[in-house]
């Protein structure tokens, strides 16, 4: 189903609110992701000079984007490994076909990688005859139910266990003992370990591009990673430029943030740094190394109003916290990534014609910009968007007259508290019982939930009355 065809933002968002079971998988999942979070940063009394720091090191990156580009290719290059070089989606994937099918490549295996999805790998793989087998547990999960991944640390949210255990249980041979996790673990772990040896061609991401050394390096909890890239002959590195750091030590900066703002941890059970194939006298590790570094619209937002974002580290914190995502999931959201990073990429990636609704899925309230740990002014750049679609013409008729009658009202004091106060009654009206379960040209919020009915006058009103209290108190 191409971006023409496939239902739009609202369609796919009606469709997640009327899931009550979505609702129960999200809450279990960003529930404890936004508990765990918390307790990490209450013991890391460094967090915000840390927070400062890492947003530091992203935007000198950025600055000098070109000087550590050329830094890690001839470092890369003289550890072994081959760099490539991707303007778009379609041209990284065209690499990373020939070079699987240089290396002969009947089955690959593939670490998780947001940027794998981001241009189309699992799809490409698939179409030049590639076998491809996801060895992270969630993506195995997905991959079983012919999804993409709904959330960007844990792609396999919108399931609860329940549903998984159906996945196993129609796919893995022998099946699983029953529903638990530790029966599911072990099943996973005994279809997938004779894929990881028998592999070609092991593909993985890269949380972090290691300028001075050339190095990539992997961050995950299930080392996973580590039986994509060791046993295969082939590793292959896809990355996005903004990946890069100067050193090794600001890579470690930047993981303090990384892990405690995805998970909760200190950090992951694995961290692995790349450098280049097997040397001799290596006990294992890959015959030849290959890294595609991808541009796919991240030079153009150097030089725009989104150049913040290039900052991300991909931890999930704005999402896991945002309570649009809380209520829809991810893939309502219709593109590679979700919640507000995604309302802002996914613009970038696709067109704003294509995903214009997304900047609008906000509430404004933040939140996402407090959590996040570099520091990205989430809110400002929707704003922007939201700006650049109107100049575009894209809002339709009804929504470029409502917003006329309210700037109309609004360059009018004494009419808008006369036509806010005769709202405010009519709402109260409404809401006698404390709520509204029905309201004109509100359909999109009573259709799943009521609305809380009013609790006194206009701001205006409530105000003066305040104020009056004061006075008289001061007397």
């Amino acid at each position: 189903m191409n971006a023409t065809t496939r239902p739009g933002f609202k369609a796919r968002s009606d469709a997640a609110l009327a899931n009550p079971t979505l609702k129960t998988a999200i809450d279990r999942t960003t529930g404890t992701a936004e508990r765990k979070r918390a307790a990490a940063l209450a013991g890391f009394a460094e967090y915000e000079p840390a927070r400062s720091r890492g947003s530091a090191i992203k935007d000198h990156v950025i600055a000098n984007l070109d000087h550590y580009l050329e830094m890690f290719e001839r470092n890369a290059t003289a550890s072994g490994a081959e760099v490539h070089w991707a303007a778009t989606d379609s041209e990284a994937c065209d690499i990373v076909i020939r070079l699987c099918r240089e290396a002969g490549a009947k089955r690959v295996t593939r670490s998780k990688s947001m940027l794998g999805e981001e241009i189309g790998l699992p799809d490409a793989l698939g179409s030049a005859g590639i076998e491809r087998v996801e060895t992270d547990l969630a993506e195995h999960i997905i991959q079983l139910a012919g999804e993409h991944p709904s959330h960007i640390i844990w792609p396999a949210m919108h399931r609860t266990r329940e549903q998984v255990a159906e996945l196993f249980n129609a796919d893995h041979k022998p099946p699983p003992a029953d529903d638990e996790a530790a029966s599911m673990v072990q099943s996973a772990r005994h279809v997938l370990r004779g894929k990881f040896l028998s592999a070609d061609v092991g593909i993985s991401g890269a949380n972090f591009l290691i300028a001075d050394t050339g190095a990539t390096c992997t961050v995950t909890n299930e080392g996973n990673a580590e039986l994509t890239t060791t046993p295969p002959r082939v590793h292959i590195v896809t990355a996005g430029i903004e990946k890069l750091v100067p050193s090794t030590s600001h890579a470690m900066a930047l993981l303090r943030l990384l892990v405690r703002s995805a998970t909760g941890g200190e950090l992951t059970q694995y961290t692995t740094f790349h450098c280049g194939p097997k040397r001799p006298g290596d006990a294992d590790g890959p015959e030849k190394m290959h890294i595609v570094l991808v541009d796919n619209g991240r030079s153009e937002m150097i030089a725009n109003e989104f150049r913040d974002m290039l900052r991300c580290i991909r931890c999930g914190a704005c999402m896991n916290h945002c309570v649009v995502y809380r209520q829809i999931g991810g893939h309502a959201y219709g593109g590679t990534y979700p919640g507000p990073m995604g309302a802002v990429l996914t613009p970038v990636l696709d067109g704003l014609a294509q995903s214009r609704d997304l900047p609008f899925a906000c509430t404004m309230n933040g939140r996402c910009a407090e959590v996040c740990p570099v520091e990205i002014p989430l809110p400002t750049l929707l704003r922007a968007w939201r700006g650049r679609s109107w100049r575009a013409g894209l809002e339709g008729a009804t929504m470029r007259a409502g917003l006329a009658a309210w700037a109309g009202l609004a360059r009018r004091p004494g009419l808008y508290r006369m036509a806010s106060g005769i709202g405010v009654r009519a709402l109260r009206l409404l809401g006698r019982s404390g709520w509204i379960g029905s309201l004109p040209f509100a359909g999109g919020w009573t259709r799943h939930r009521d609305l809380p009915g009013p609790t006194g006058g206009t701001f205006m009103e409530r105000y003066k009355a305040e104020r009056g209290k004061r006075s008289e108190d001061r007397r």
